[in-house]
């Protein structure tokens, strides 16, 4: 297991992005780290804004972060405020979403180990998540991962009562493994998939915004802007139409 180092990101200030092709990014912030997400997001070029009710997520978002947190809580604050199906609606739109950690659960069709009673999910990622994976809070740890986009690169990685993807769909690609005897657990499987994407979603076991790499909101705020409309060219000189005139008739 990597050497844990203290994590960052925890105060830093949103950085105001008024450029008028940056991606539009909206964040959950209805409870857990939406803030460092928001941070890390405007460093590279993304207009980022708090998504807390069903007005601010409106068709001007050109992509969603789902931030880690307590996702049972998650759900319950959801559904109170009428954000669930809306939320649905924007994974069913084809913009472009990611979930760290809580956020990951928050988007998969099946959880495992639910607190009694259950909980709601947005769903949309054909994934099952075990939650709580490694086991309470004092057993979170901080390691390094190699990820698909960036081959050869160590990039760090923060588990925080994180959970991992025991079962995956065919359409769903694996772009991160936890080797299991680096963090000193006994699996059967060698390795757990701990990052997935699923043509526009992008679900994470842990907590990216955690560190000072931001390998993944980079990933992402590309996956953002490949799905943007492309603007339409207006040539040089060109006027605008007149309105047509309505013709008189006789009667």
């Amino acid at each position: 297991m990597a050497e844990v180092r203290t994590v960052t990101n925890l105060a830093a200030t949103v950085t105001t992005v008024t450029s008028s092709d940056a991606p539009a990014i909206g964040v959950l912030a209805l409870q857990g780290g939406f803030h460092e997400h928001m941070v890390m997001l405007s460093k590279l070029g993304a207009k980022v804004t708090e998504v807390r009710q069903v007005q601010d997520l409106d068709a001007k978002l050109d992509g969603l972060v789902v931030p880690g947190g307590e996702s049972t809580t998650m759900g319950h604050l959801a559904e109170r405020l009428g954000l669930l199906e809306p939320l649905r609606a924007f994974v069913a739109s084809g913009r472009p979403v990611m979930g760290t950690c809580a956020g990951l659960i928050f988007l998969a069709n099946e959880v495992l180990g639910q607190k009694e009673g259950g909980q709601e999910l947005v769903g949309g990622l054909d994934v099952s998540v075990q939650r709580n994976f490694f086991g309470s809070q004092v057993d979170s740890f901080e390691t390094t991962l190699s990820a698909t986009f960036a081959p050869g690169l160590a990039i760090p990685a923060v588990f925080i009562r994180a959970p991992v993807i025991t079962r995956k769909g065919a359409k769903v690609e694996v772009l991160s493994q936890l080797d299991v005897k680096s963090v000193g657990l006994v699996s059967d499987t060698a390795q757990l998939p701990v990052a997935v994407q699923q043509g526009s979603l992008l679900g994470i076991a842990f907590h990216p915004e955690l560190t000072e790499d931001d390998g993944w909101h980079r990933h992402f705020v590309s996956m953002v802007k490949t799905a943007m409309p492309m603007p339409i060219p207006v040539a040089s000189g060109a006027k605008k139409a007149s309105p047509a005139k309505k013709q008189r008739t006789r009667k």
